[in-house]
């Protein structure tokens, strides 16, 4: 029978830690409860607009000054 060569011995010993470190995230989170979904979602909408806020004003002080 043939042996595994080292390098590819390496990469399967990184592969199967990051299987084992992927599943005991898994086992830790849990699922937010309908208050913390919608914070999470009030959070992430106020930050979109205000980059999108930004970048339009960005936008509209770059054409007045060209």
């Amino acid at each position: 029978m043939e042996e595994i060569q080292p390098e590819k011995k390496t990469l399967w010993i990184k592969f199967k830690s990051f299987l084992i470190q992927c599943k005991r995230v898994l086992r830790v989170t849990k699922r937010p409860t309908k208050e913390e979904f919608k914070t999470i979602v009030k959070a992430s909408a106020i930050g979109i607009l205000i980059i999108g806020a930004l970048g339009f004003i960005i936008k509209m002080i770059w054409q007045l000054i060209k």
